[in-house]
């Protein structure tokens, strides 16, 4: 009678249990819908520790592309803090495609067409937005690791058989038939073949075990495609074939997994049931057997895998850009045209930044004072145009240009571990625009201060000379300079824009307005005042500065 009891009282506690689960869920969900109906597009803290970038990084690297954003245009336009201000992802594998998207602007048309359908498909029918979001918001996040360093990780195991698992049930077999012909020596044999079960069982669980996060990593992608499959796809159909064939491709994966999944465990709940199962496991190594089983599967179909991260990653960053865009008072939608022109354009990460608009037909140089904006400028109509072709939102009034490959040298630094200059590192970074410039693709390149590493004589010539070869038909380059020789050197290949300053109460005021024609003013020796050099040193430089361009010689005047 007591044993009656005690399993009511444990069968009504696993109903319990299980109810708790259903409405915990359920509660879960309700949270999660409201939270999407009122609240998209309302920034979320997203954290980035330490590497953390590199992680996100991870499908771009296993996927590279010719006309990518290098990793010299990434860094000098901040295109890491660029991605966290608009990644609204719901899972890592939007994470990935939001960041591969970035670093691959595309220059096909229809896609981007179509990725505006997306987009605008999750910003106006909410309960779409909704249910994806939700089903997407199961696969969670991979943690320090890229999705595909859990797959590449499953490599270090080598090659895996069950030939001597097996072996171990015949021998367990044998063993209880050989107690009815001999019953001592019978249980002798059981006894050694469980204890040798044992012992190698725990042998190898210890070597699987950190490996069981990638199968479960990839059960929750094909439980993310079980919930899509299941959802009005009407416009992202391409991806419902996709999720769907790939799911399928990977049925003998998921056949029996709970074996597996659940013996990672270990009776961890203090469940009788799971004791049990436990104990079966370390006999027969079912789960071991499972596992080797599974891990052929996700050799087999690698790509398959790849294709239905890629699929879920491409649904996740759409509806990241989504959000994106509702968080914005002012965007626009890009327009493909033969010439660049953008209207009113601002910096994404720039509050109270003064709008600038350019139309251009061939290459632009500016001129300008020190921190009047140039700079500025040039990473605005860059981080744009890569706006344009990714996510096809920009931060303009009207954005109309043709599809570009886009490259900057701007931020570059030396690099004392290759022993290389600055100046080497800058023609380095050069040349590799004009390589790119060679090719049948538009070129949209960014220059900020043409070889500031070297003598003004040589850095006149050499700058006039790369520059000019810059002015190409298919090439529209952008190049800030403070040497004013150039705007009249290159007035035949480029158009002169600058920006100025004023000086006020002894101070500098800058408009940061982007004007035609080339600078007029000077102001590195007014801002030494500005900042309290000496009266007498501030004079001296400046009639130094007076003599040079009246007479073209350079005169030593000292001061005291």
């Amino acid at each position: 009678m007591e044993y009656i009891v005690f399993l009511g009282v444990m069968g009504l506690f696993l109903i319990i249990l299980f109810i708790k689960g259903l409405l915990d869920k359920r509660r879960d969900r309700i949270r999660f819908i409201t939270n999407i109906r009122e609240k998209f597009g309302v920034m979320r803290k997203k954290e980035y520790p330490a590497g953390r970038m590199d992680t996100i990084a991870g499908f771009y690297k296993r996927h590279p592309e010719d006309l990518c954003v290098d990793d010299i245009t990434w860094n000098d336009l901040g295109m890491d803090e660029v991605y966290k201000r608009l990644n609204y992802a719901f899972s890592s594998a939007g994470d990935e495609y939001l960041y591969h998207l970035l670093r691959t602007p595309s220059i096909d048309e229809s896609e981007l067409d179509k990725r505006e359908r997306y987009i605008n498909n999750f910003i106006d029918n909410e309960k779409d937005r909704v249910d994806v979001a939700y089903a997407i918001s199961g696969l969670g996040y991979s943690g320090k690791y890229s999705i595909h360093d859990y797959i590449d990780n499953l490599d270090i195991l080598g090659v895996r058989k069950n030939t001597l698992h097996y072996l171990s049930w015949v021998a367990l077999f044998i063993a209880i038939g050989l107690i009815f012909y001999n019953p001592g020596m019978g249980a002798a044999a059981i006894a050694g073949v469980i204890v040798y079960n044992f012992v190698s069982y725990f042998r190898e669980k210890s070597q699987i075990d950190p490996y069981i996060t990638s199968f479960s990593y990839i059960m929750r992608l094909l439980q993310t495609g079980d919930a899509l499959e299941k959802l009005d796809h009407a416009v992202w159909n391409e991806e419902w074939e996709i999720i769907r064939s790939s799911k399928a491709k990977l049925n003998k994966f998921r056949r029996g997994s709970y074996i597996i999944m659940s013996s990672a465990r270990m009776s961890a709940s203090g469940n009788p049931l799971d004791m049990i199962f436990d104990y079966l496991r370390m006999c027969f190594h079912v789960d071991i057997i499972k596992f080797n089983n599974m891990l052929v599967e996700v050799r087999n179909h690698t790509e398959d895998i790849d294709v239905l991260v890629r699929a879920v990653g491409y649904l996740d960053s759409m509806l990241s850009i989504a959000a994106y865009r509702c968080s914005l008072d002012n965007y626009c939608v890009p327009e493909i045209g033969e010439n660049l022109n953008i209207e009113e354009g601002r910096h994404p990460l720039l509050e109270n930044c003064v709008p600038n608009g350019i139309e251009v037909k061939r290459g632009v140089l500016l001129t300008g004072s020190n921190a009047s904006g140039k700079s500025t400028f040039l990473k605005m109509v860059a981080i744009n145009a890569i706006m344009a072709q990714s996510i096809h939102t920009v931060f303009a009034k009207s954005y109309v240009a043709p599809l570009f490959y886009i490259a900057s040298s701007m931020a570059l630094k030396d690099n004392i571990f290759d022993n290389e200059s600055y100046y080497i590192v800058e023609i380095k970074s050069i040349k590799r625009i004009l390589d790119r410039a060679k090719g049948d693709i538009p070129v949209l390149c960014f220059v900020d201060e043409v070889l500031r590493g070297t003598n003004t004589v040589e850095r006149i010539a050499a700058s006039t000379q790369i520059l000019k070869s810059l002015a190409k038909s298919h090439v529209i380059c952008f190049a800030a300079t403070h040497d004013i020789e150039l705007a009249d050197l290159l007035a035949k290949y480029y158009d002169n824009y600058h920006f100025e300053e004023e000086i006020e109460d002894g101070d500098v005021k800058f408009s940061y307005m982007i004007k035609e024609g080339k600078a007029t003013t000077r102001n590195a020796i007014k801002l030494l005042s500005v900042m309290g050099y000496d009266s007498s040193l501030v004079e001296s430089a400046e009639k130094m500065s007076a003599g040079f361009l009246e007479n073209g010689t350079w005169e030593n005047v000292n001061y005291e």
